[in-house]
């Protein structure tokens, strides 16, 4: 340090120096601040008087006059002389003393001195500091305002490998170009400017010493100022950290891979999609662990086909999936695009990793390498281009079978793979792989439900006389498995007709089943002419048998186009919603019922008008019920929606979806619209039975005469019979039969109403008997026959089949 001892002797110094100025005589001209404080005398008590008192004894003074005549002569003198101090105690002081010539001419003396005991102590202190700074094994170092090195010590110089000569007077810059220089030189100036040390500052890079080897250093900073404040400039201690910052950047790196696979962890996989899945992979690990990415699936998986392991010789087919690249690098054009397909012979990379299901890492490529790596020739270029240096693939593996691999790729990153990063990527791409997997499984059971629900709804909805039908099925979104949604629309007897909807509660393969099963259950009973509570008290019996926790909904409507009167009953479902001829849309109150599979609980019928022109809707809760709504806010939505007027009954279906169906909807929605229409004159015809006369031949006259009018005499004789046995039925056994009533559309249907309640039936008769052979002929002459209960009694009816063309 003492090479900048005499930069700090200024203003108040370390050691006092005193100063006296004195003629030929002896006489005191000048006496200084520092030679009052050492000798104690002041300047006003001893200037101008003879300097004789300062003498610590009279023998001393034949010597001290011959040395002043030869310093007046004009010889310096340096030496330690005691001098007498104001108190009487002696000073011994160093003294510097110099023969000067003053403004007149005449000879003068100036005299220097110092306290020889202060001197010793400086002296003493700096050799310490001096032997601190050299022989310290801490690099040490004295920079300027300028931040140039002053001093700097041998175990400093030894650290960058340079002798210390070449430090001095340069920046650190100059010195070190190849350390991070700028910002070691922003602290030093943050510490000049406000006077704070820095403590722990950290500088890495290489030295003209290891020119091949990162190294990292631990400095602290502190600014040099004289006791006035005047900055002089900064100090700096500085060690070798290079060990300790590597394993800081092994544990960050570990930290970073642990961070990033519990980032993954819960990235990848919220999906029940391959792709999509595939695509959270590489936004994970790009570009915080790979420059580029890829995942590529084998083509007979993305077909739905079960893996299978790889034979010696095969090669393999493999789709683009999912890509990524960070910083532009280019290879996202040079690698497959998405959905693009590629051969792999056997003697690829690719395909030996696959075969194998172990990763496969090169991790310095090269020319001969990268040709060993990319599938064609044409990519080796603007893979070498692009900066590739190292390169690692990983399978993807599920309960040990191949699914595909990923692929990745360091460009900008200047690390290699290391073997900590392929058990990273490992553990990453195990777990894609089992959620891809999971979602080929899923795919394959929605794919499979998917089918079973479709074969069990109708597979075509047979035009109906006097009511337009429009209906919709949409499955639920790809989140979701599929639902037990159903609809179906069952042609009656007469004409009639009953419109379906339910829901089983639940999804996937289970629910689909119990919904083919319930719908295959209620289309048997409409067909048997039951009532709508009938029907669903009936499918509740067999919901509680199919299994427990088996439940469904339902709604069940039956709409005879005759008086346009409509019976409708519910099994827990949502109400039925009605738009009317002036455009008004309302909810029918229908006794909402108790769902099916509950058991116990009887169901109430409902009974109404559909006017002509009016729209009744059927629909499940998918329509109508998202999260985090009311559902009556969808059912209101729904009212709005249909209660727009001049749409066709599909354009009511397709703004209702529109309105309604979302893209994340999580059921499936069913619906069915009805359109009440005028019922046309040449399709069907009635005759009272109440006038006097033989009902029996009246109907057959009138049967006859009616089908000869539209077209259809050569049904005239069979049935004119069944018309005959059909009234006369009515008088043995009801003896009041009210109408005869003759209905064309896909049958051609004759149907008997009288007051009586019980129900025809087969029953044997004896050769003997004269009666009981009516309803034999019946059965055997129609295609079908049956009977209902009506308000007033019954309606017993036939059908016929209609000849080719009619």
């Amino acid at each position: 340090m003492s090479g900048i001892v005499p930069a700090a002797l200024d203003g108040h110094r370390l050691v006092p120096l005193a100063t006296a100025l004195l003629d030929a005589d002896g006489l005191v001209l000048h006496w200084s601040e520092d030679a009052e404080r050492l000798l104690g005398w002041r300047a006003e008590e001893i200037v101008g008087h003879f300097a004789a008192p300062l003498l610590t004894s009279a023998e001393h003074r034949p010597e001290v006059l011959d040395l002043y005549e030869h310093i007046l002569a004009g010889r310096r003198w340096s030496g330690i002389f005691p001098v007498r101090h104001k108190d009487g105690h002696e000073v011994e002081m160093d003294f510097r003393t110099y023969g000067i010539t003053g403004p007149d001419g005449r000879p003068l003396v100036l005299a220097t001195g110092s306290d020889v005991r202060a001197i010793q102590q400086v002296e003493g202190n700096l050799a310490v500091l001096d032997g601190f700074f050299t022989q310290s094994p801490i690099g040490m170092a004295v920079y300027d305002t300028e931040l140039r090195f002053v001093r700097l010590n041998p175990a400093l110089a030894a650290m960058n490998g340079l002798p210390v000569e070449r430090h001095l007077r340069r920046r650190l810059d100059e010195v070190l170009p190849g350390i991070n220089t700028a910002e070691v030189e922003a602290v030093m100036r943050e510490v000049l400017a406000t006077g704070e040390p820095v403590v722990d500052a950290r500088s890495h890079g290489r030295t003209p010493g290891e020119p091949d080897h990162d190294r990292a250093w631990s400095a602290s900073y502190f600014r040099l100022a004289d006791a006035s404040g005047r900055v002089l400039g900064v100090s700096s201690s500085i060690i070798d950290v290079t060990e300790r910052f590597q394993a800081e950047a092994r544990a960050a790196r570990a930290q970073e891979r642990l961070t990033l696979l519990a980032e993954a962890n819960s990235r990848i996989g919220t999906t029940l999609d391959m792709q999509r899945t595939a695509e959270e992979l590489v936004s994970a690990v790009v570009p915080k662990f790979a420059d580029f990415a890829t995942v590529d699936l084998l083509d007979p998986i993305l077909q739905g086909e079960e893996p299978a392991l790889l034979a010696p010789d095969q090669g393999v087919l493999l789709r683009a999936v999912a890509s990524g690249e960070a910083y532009g690098a280019g290879l996202i054009n040079v690698a497959d695009a998405v959905g693009e397909t590629t051969a792999y012979d056997s003697s690829r990379i690719y395909t030996k990793s696959l075969r194998s299901g172990r990763p496969m890492v090169v991790a310095e490529v090269d020319e001969a390498e990268l040709r060993r790596i990319a599938p064609r020739e044409e990519r080796v270029e603007p893979g070498l281009a692009a900066g590739i240096h190292s390169y690692l693939l990983v399978p993807l593996l599920a309960r040990g079978m191949v699914l595909g691999g990923a692929e990745f790729v360091r460009t900008s990153n200047p690390e290699s793979f290391s073997e900590a990063d392929v058990a990273l990527a490992e553990e990453l791409v195990a777990r894609t792989a089992v959620c891809i997997d999971n979602a080929r499984l899923y795919r394959r059971e929605r794919d499979t439900a998917l089918t079973l629900q479709r074969s069990l709804l109708p597979q075509e909805i047979h035009r109906t006389l006097g009511l337009e039908i429009a209906y919709r099925y949409l499955p639920s979104s790809v989140v979701s498995e599929v639902g037990g949604d159903w609809f179906d629309v069952v042609p009656l007897s007469c004409g009639r007709v009953a419109l379906v909807v339910g829901d089983v509660m639940g999804h996937g393969i289970r629910a689909a089943a119990t919904m083919g099963q319930l719908r295959t259950v209620a289309r048997t009973l409409a067909t048997l002419d039951m009532p709508p509570a009938q029907v669903l008290a009936r499918l509740d019996e067999t919901a509680t048998g199919i299994g427990e926790g088996q439940f469904a909904t339902c709604v069940c409507a039956v709409y005879d186009p005759v008086d346009r009167s409509c019976t409708a009953a519910s099994a827990g479902h949502l109400p039925p919603v009605v738009m009317e001829t002036d455009g008004a849309a309302r909810v029918l109150d229908v006794p909402p019922g108790v769902p099916l599979g509950v058991g116990g609980v009887a169901f109430e019928n409902i009974e109404f008008t559909l006017p002509e022109g009016s729209v009744l809707t059927l629909y499940t809760d998918g329509l109508v019920e998202h999260r985090g709504e009311d559902i009556d806010q969808g059912i209101n939505e729904l009212c709005a929606t249909l209660a727009a007027r001049g749409r066709t009954l599909e354009a009511h279906c397709d703004a209702v979806v529109s309105a309604l169906v979302r893209g994340d909807s999580e059921d499936d929605v069913a619906m069915i619209m009805a359109r009440a229409l005028p019922l046309p004159n040449d399709r069907m015809a009635t005759l009272p039975l109440t006038g006097q006369g033989p009902m029996p031949a009246l109907a057959r006259r009138f049967t006859r005469a009616t089908l000869a009018d539209w077209g259809l005499s050569s049904l005239a004789d069979s049935a004119e019979l069944l018309v005959s046995e059909l009234v006369t039925n009515a008088l043995v056994h009801a003896q009041e039969p009210q109408r005869l009533r003759l209905f064309r559309d896909r049958m051609l249907t004759l149907e008997v109403a009288d007051s009586g309640r019980q129900a025809p039936r087969l029953r044997p008769s004896g050769s003997q008997d004269e009666g009981g052979r009516g309803m034999y002929l019946v059965n055997e002459l129609a295609q079908r026959w049956g009977s209902r209960p009506t308000r007033s009694g019954k309606v017993v009816w036939a059908e016929l089949e209609l000849p080719l063309g009619s």
